[in-house]
């Protein structure tokens, strides 16, 4: 069997939040620049607004590819068909 993969789609949806609030604070450096500084003044915030983007969007790719790997997992959450585990003293 397959080890379970995530999608370019899965990551669109779970990034939509983050690229338009990345998309917001980019115009916002780029509108607040003096003209003849939009480098020199919006450079700094744009990078920090990535960096921002690029941690939060590799945590949520890790979770979201950890929680298909654990569900794919034998040893991971027990299905209801499995029924439930017992709990008899240990042998001594």
């Amino acid at each position: 069997m397959d080890t379970p993969q995530v999608t370019a789609e899965e990551l669109k949806v779970v990034w939509a939040e983050d690229i338009d609030r990345l998309a917001e604070k980019t115009a916002a450096a780029m509108n607040a620049a003096k003209a003849g500084h939009i480098i020199a003044d919006s450079e700094e915030p744009i990078r920090d607004a990535h960096a921002e983007f690029r941690q939060k969007a590799f945590e949520q790719a890790l979770g979201l590819l950890q929680d298909k790997q654990e569900a794919f997992s034998p040893s991971g959450q027990g299905s209801s068909e499995q029924g439930q585990a017992a709990h008899d003293a240990p042998d001594d």
